[in-house]
């Protein structure tokens, strides 16, 4: 029969928190915003390798099919052109609806 830990306690500390300067308080801002500029960097380039990982992929496949290509683009611009239309017949027939409301 295996035998429980009691939990332990963390200390805590009821000593107030440090008083810091402004100027302290400004200098501590920067670096974490030069840290955090630093970070989104790497994060920019790591997006930019894999987006031109991506469109060499998507030419590649365009070039070794080409009519399947064609025919998957005209389908999202199909798509694209109804679902823009449903938008402005909804858009009209709701500035319709508001006019007739205001009379």
């Amino acid at each position: 029969m295996a035998t429980k830990k009691p939990a332990s306690k963390k200390a805590t500390s009821n000593a107030a928190p440090k008083k810091i300067s402004a100027a302290e308080a400004k200098k501590k801002a920067k670096i974490e915003a030069i840290k955090a500029q630093k970070a989104a960097d790497r994060e920019i380039k790591k997006m930019q390798k894999e987006l031109a990982k991506t469109e060499k992929q998507a030419t590649d496949y365009i070039k070794k099919n080409p009519k399947k290509a064609t025919a998957i683009s005209a389908g999202v611009g199909a798509a694209l052109g109804a679902t823009i239309a449903a938008l402005a017949v909804g858009a009209s027939k709701k500035k319709k609806t508001t006019k007739k409301k205001k009379k």
